[in-house]
């Protein structure tokens, strides 16, 4: 970490440490069963350029893997293989996103002040992204990336359109969300138990009638979910070489 760096951890009052729960126990549903957290891109599978961001952040002192069953020695080999040292577990996923999520957030460090989560499908989040999370979470304890929605917004009933919706203060949520971990551990807890059907880790502090707040997101910051996603990926990766 740089000497400016330390600077300006000290005088945002930077926790010491952040862990960062990385969600990569999907099915990849989509893809026809190829699983896209190991198709290489620029030389890379998905996956490591997600983790190689949070090993690059001077922000994140940890890293939690949650993968599938089947892909966590693959995962740890390819962490091994690149040289991420933050992370300290791959583990084995839940049935679901929530259970997953729970049990990365649980295997944090008991120093972790701060839990930062992200899926392990966006490969193109950058360090800008992760630290503006960050920053904002230390001072409000619940903070998510979003982009402003350009789309005209419909909402249908069936194939029939009903009305247009009023996109202005609208925005599409992104990851790392990033919350107190005594606070993420608490609402997800609650939310596994009461709301399990919930969409995102915001969702289960939203819930508790905590504010999250939205920081600057990008939109290169996409989640792979089709074979299009992984063309713009690439072009993003070349060109901004994170």
């Amino acid at each position: 970490m740089t000497v400016i760096k330390r600077l300006i951890k000290k005088i945002l009052k930077v926790p010491a440490t952040c862990t960062a729960v990385i969600a990569a126990a999907g099915s990849s549903v989509r893809m026809n069963g190829v699983d896209k957290l190991f198709v290489e891109i620029c030389g890379f599978p998905v996956i490591v350029h997600t983790l190689l961001a949070f090993e690059c952040s001077d922000y994140v002192d940890e890293i939690v893997v949650v993968a599938r069953e089947e892909c966590v020695e693959r995962i740890a080999s390819l962490c091994k293989k690149h040289s991420i040292n933050k992370v300290s577990k791959v583990m084995i996923g839940g049935s679901s996103r929530l259970e997953s999520v729970v049990s990365g957030v649980y295997a944090a460090s008991w120093k972790s002040e701060l839990i930062a989560i992200h899926d392990g499908a966006r490969p193109c989040v950058d360090k800008r992204t992760i630290e503006k999370t960050i920053l904002k979470a230390t001072k409000r304890h619940a903070a998510a990336p979003g982009v402003p929605v350009s789309s005209t917004l419909k909402k249908l009933k069936g194939k029939i359109v009903m009305e247009t919706v009023d996109r202005e203060d609208m925005v599409e949520i992104q990851t790392p969300q990033t919350f107190n971990a005594d606070l993420i551990k608490g609402a997800l807890t609650k939310a596994l138990k009461e709301s399990p059907d919930i969409t995102d880790d915001c969702m289960a502090v939203e819930k508790l009638g905590i504010p999250v707040y939205i920081t600057e997101g990008s939109r290169f910051n996409i989640k792979l979910t089709t074979d299009e996603d992984f063309c713009f990926a690439e072009a993003v990766l070349l060109k901004c070489n994170f």
